[in-house]
């Protein structure tokens, strides 16, 4: 049984940005929530299928960060680009059929909207080892919940695509990690290092970005590790995306801040 150093920051203050909110909801009504800094055992290779994920090894992140708490929606989507590519139309279903440059431009159009831009947010999309350092929670199992996706009733992976939030969030208060739809990160693809890293952003070139989490079809790959390599512009009806934001500089307005 492999060891997972896991160490986390209770309690974040720094000069820069101050006390950070634990939650905050932004203008649009997307929920984050703040992720804390901590090392962690990134990959796996208990399973044959996992050599996509292997070696494990250690990985720092140094600073705390927010991740949606849900996976980006279609009524989301539409509010800031002002389509809906999505082949299972539902409001508040994750949006699909996205591509890693579609899911970039929703950041950089978000972040560009009056109210983020004057509460200092530039939205981005989480690195790999952001993702999955959210997805474990501290876990050290296969999945967040533990070992076995079938015993786990109503956090486990479904066959049919839902609306976000259905299942059981993660100790973290994180609704999806496994399952609904694969999450597209910033990262190109690339094998693993042997040793340990800090904030790793993954190569500086590539063909293919990687995504995580599984998803509704097939429902198998939904492990904390999982890996899928695609290239940016796959767009299928199983790919979605959830955002990630640094701290701003600039506090944000209290109206928008949920402590």
């Amino acid at each position: 049984m492999r060891s997972l150093v896991l160490s986390i920051v209770l309690f974040v203050v720094c000069p820069a940005f101050g006390q950070q909110p634990k939650e905050i909801t932004n203008s649009i009504g997307m929920k984050l929530v703040l992720i804390h800094a901590g090392t962690f055992t990134m990959g796996s290779d208990e399973k044959p299928e996992g050599l996509l994920t292997r070696p494990p090894h250690e990985v720092t992140i140094s600073k705390p960060y927010y991740l949606g708490a849900y996976e980006v929606t279609q009524d989301e989507y539409e509010k800031v680009m002002g389509n809906n590519p999505s082949r299972f139309k539902g409001a508040k279903n994750p949006v699909e059929k996205v591509g890693w440059d579609d899911a970039v431009s929703f950041c950089k159009k978000l972040s560009e909207m009056p109210k983020e831009k004057a509460a200092g947010r530039e939205y981005r999309l989480p690195t790999e080892a952001e993702w999955e350092y959210a997805c474990r929670a501290s876990s050290e199992t296969a999945y967040s919940f533990g070992d076995s996706a079938d015993s786990l009733g109503d956090d486990k992976a479904q066959s049919t695509l839902q609306p976000v939030g259905g299942k059981k969030p993660n100790r973290w208060g994180l609704y999806d990690m496994h399952g609904n739809v694969w999450e597209w990160c910033a990262d190109w693809y690339g094998d693993y290092p042997s040793v340990a890293a800090t904030d790793p952003q993954g190569p500086i070139q590539g063909s293919q970005r990687v995504l995580r989490g599984g998803s509704w079809y097939p429902p198998a790959y939904c492990r904390s590790a999982d890996r899928l390599a695609k290239e940016p512009s796959y767009r299928e009806g199983s790919n979605g995306f959830r955002l990630a934001l640094s701290p701003p500089v600039k506090q944000p307005e209290a109206a928008n801040e949920s402590k």
